[in-house]
C-alpha cells in the first residue's frame, strides 16, 4: 500500500491541476487534514520546529526527531505524505541514507532544499544558498536511491534562489535539479503571478509553489487554486496554516481562561470539540471494541 501512495501522489502531480497539500506539524494535525477532503499532505518543517521545541524554523531539529515525527504522521493518515528533510542532513550521502529511510517508512514524497546549513523558513530573511551543483549532486544521489528501491518516490527539489539571485537563477536551478532526477521543482518565495506565469512555462517539468497560510501568503500573491491549476501548476503547498491556527486557537483559549474572573468558562462551548466529539475522531470506540474482545471482563468493563 506505501508504495500505491507514492504512484498515486505521482499520478495526482502529473495532471498539473494545482494539487493542494496543506502542511501538518503532528499526527492529529494530519488526520484532521485528511478528514477535511484533502488528498495529499506535507510534513511542514516550519510546523516541526514549533510543535516540538517551540522554536523558529532556522534548522534546530534533529534528523531523528523530523523522522520520528513523519514516521506517526505517516501512520496516522491514509493519503500520500511528503516528507520535510530540509538541506537533507548533510552532504549527498547523507541525504541519500535519509532517502533509504524515508522509502522504507513508506512517506510517498520528500522535500529537499538547496539553502545553507542551519536553513531557515524560506519566506525569513537573510537565506543563503548552496552551489547549484552541490544540490544536483544530493538530488542524483536521492534519486539513485529511490530507483534502486524499484520506488515511485517524488522527490521535490526546492531552490531558495529566488530570494538570492532573482527569478532567472531560481528557474536555472530547477531545470537542472529536474535532470538530475527530481520530479518537481518549487521556487520558494516566489513573488507574483507574473512570476508564477514565468516559471510554469521556463521551467521544464513539473512546478511547486507555496502559499504559505493561504490566507495572507506572507510573500507570494494568493493567487486562487483554479488559476494556479489553469497555468499549469502541479502541486500547491500550504505549510504553514496548522502551526498558525493551532497557535491562535490556544493563545486566544488560554488568555480568556486566565481573564475569566471565575477561572473558568462555563457554557462558552465555542472554544473546544465536544469530549465525545474527539474521542471519537481519535477512534477510542474502535479501542473499547477492542478491549471487550481482547481482554478480561472485569477489566474491559472498567
Amino acid at each position: 500500500m506505501h508504495s500505491d501512495l507514492a504512484a498515486i501522489l505521482r499520478e495526482k502531480l502529473a495532471r498539473r491541476s494545482a494539487l493542494v497539500v496543506p502542511g501538518c506539524h503532528d499526527a492529529l494535525s494530519a488526520r484532521i487534514i485528511e478528514t477535511a477532503g484533502f488528498e495529499a499532505i506535507q510534513v511542514s518543517g516550519f510546523g516541526l520546529a514549533g510543535s516540538l521545541l517551540a522554536k523558529p524554523d532556522v534548522g534546530l531539529v534533529d534528523m531523528k526527531d523530523i523522522l520520528d515525527q513523519t514516521w506517526r504522521i505517516t501512520r496516522a493518515v491514509s493519503i500520500p505524505v511528503m516528507a520535510d528533510i530540509d538541506t537533507g542532513g548533510g552532504n549527498a550521502l547523507n541525504a541519500a541514507d535519509v532517502t533509504g529511510r524515508l522509502i522504507a517508512m513508506g512517506v510517498a514524497g520528500v522535500n529537499i532544499e538547496d539553502q545553507v546549513f542551519p536553513k531557515r523558513c524560506g519566506h525569513m530573511e537573510g537565506k543563503q544558498v548552496i552551489d547549484a551543483d552541490e544540490m544536483a549532486g544530493k538530488v542524483r544521489a536521492m534519486a539513485d536511491v529511490r530507483d534502486r528501491a524499484g520506488s515511485a518516490l517524488v522527490i521535490n527539489a526546492r531552490t531558495d534562489a529566488c530570494a538570492v539571485f532573482g527569478l532567472t537563477e531560481a528557474i536555472r536551478r530547477c531545470n537542472l535539479y529536474l535532470k538530475s532526477g527530481a520530479d518537481i521543482a518549487f521556487i520558494d518565495g516566489i513573488r507574483t503571478r507574473a512570476d508564477i506565469e514565468r516559471a510554469v512555462h521556463e521551467v521544464n517539468g513539473l512546478l511547486s509553489v507555496n502559499l504559505m497560510d493561504a490566507v495572507t501568503g506572507v510573500k507570494t500573491e494568493l493567487v486562487p487554486i483554479p488559476d494556479l491549476a489553469a497555468m499549469g501548476v502541479a502541486r500547491v503547498s500550504i505549510p504553514v496554516a496548522s502551526i498558525l491556527v493551532m497557535h491562535k486557537a490556544l493563545a486566544d483559549f488560554f488568555a480568556a481562561l486566565h481573564s475569566s474572573s471565575s477561572g473558568i468558562l462555563s457554557g462558552e462551548t465555542y472554544w473546544v470539540s465536544g469530549f465525545r466529539q474527539y474521542t471519537n475522531f481519535v477512534g477510542l470506540p474502535e479501542y473499547r471494541t477492542m478491549e471487550h474482545e481482547y481482554l478480561p471482563a472485569p477489566a474491559a468493563a472498567r
